[in-house]
């Protein structure tokens, strides 16, 4: 079914023209780049790879071949190839990064963080993996062992992005949180998994108060009702990864080139971040006076 995407195309090539004038003014020509332009426009490939995220197709080779070249052909009159379309996707990696900086979210004050794996391969076949060699390692996480990355998030109450980082899967999920949560002051509801004293200490002197729930072996503590509320809310983030994976497919074991596997992985991002209606909390939670105590 063909998508009106005017308004789509139309906010890209806005954003496209003015990267195009900082990418003249601020990055050096490589001495191997061709004079000749390609016939399409950057905004145009920007288009595609954030429509196929919206759309119905789990492939890109059948989206490209069914919608670009047949439903949407008189939208893109000058496409390309797909053969020459995955060649070129790598130069489509920085206007992606900095288009996803642009569409971050409002710092509310209530925030959320949590990690999700990004499996490139079997388990059984993590050391004959050649596309993702010196850059996947293994781990595990709550759902056993895997071999990829880790996307680590931090998320609003209305289910903006805040912040993103991808890691080496054998990372530990506390270790990027300070870089994470740099600007962040408020309430931040996490997982047991981020259980560390120092950690909580250094973020609650910045003026972030990290809340989670306690182990087996802790002692208990008293919480007020706002923070109980919100660790009970701590379910939103697990629906912005369950819609990324299981809708947008920012997941999968296909990819050919390390480089377009994380130019999928961010145009990923991008399309969530333009849906209208996210995952959020619909009602208002205030944050008392009283919650966050900054030390002298």
């Amino acid at each position: 079914m063909k998508k009106d995407i005017t308004a789509l195309y139309c906010f890209i090539d806005d954003f496209c023209k003015i990267y195009e004038r900082y990418e003249q003014q601020k990055l050096i020509p490589s001495c191997k780049q061709r004079d000749r332009k390609c016939s399409m426009h950057l905004s145009e490939m920007l288009t595609i790879i954030v429509m196929f995220h919206t759309s119905y197709a789990k492939n890109f080779k059948y989206f490209y071949k069914s919608y670009i070249e047949y439903l949407h052909k008189e939208d893109f009159p000058t496409a390309l190839s797909y053969n020459r379309f995955v060649e070129l996707m790598p130069r489509l990696f920085m206007p992606l990064n900095i288009l996803l900086h642009l569409l971050f979210g409002e710092e509310t004050g209530l925030y959320f963080i949590d990690s999700t794996t990004i499996k490139v391969c079997h388990n059984k076949r993590r050391y004959s993996n050649k596309v993702f060699a010196g850059l996947a390692k293994s781990g595990k996480s709550s759902m056993g062992f895997f071999h990829g990355f880790k996307l680590h998030v931090v998320i609003n109450d209305k289910g903006e992005f805040i912040a993103l980082k991808m890691t080496k899967g054998n990372v530990d999920d506390r270790s990027p949180v300070p870089e994470l949560t740099l600007k962040l002051k408020g309430l931040m509801a996490a997982d047991k998994g981020y259980i560390k004293q120092n950690l909580f200490l250094q973020l609650y002197e910045r003026g972030l108060k990290m809340l989670h729930g306690l182990k087996k072996n802790m002692p208990n503590k008293l919480m007020i009702l706002t923070e109980k509320i919100l660790l009970r809310k701590r379910n939103l983030i697990e629906t912005v990864f369950d819609y990324l994976k299981n809708k947008m497919n920012i997941e999968h074991t296909r990819h050919r080139s390390s480089i377009n596997a994380f130019v999928h992985i961010v145009s990923t991002l991008i399309a969530y971040s333009l849906k209208k209606s996210k995952p959020s909390i619909n009602w208002e939670l205030k944050i008392p006076p009283h919650s966050i105590l900054i030390p002298n």
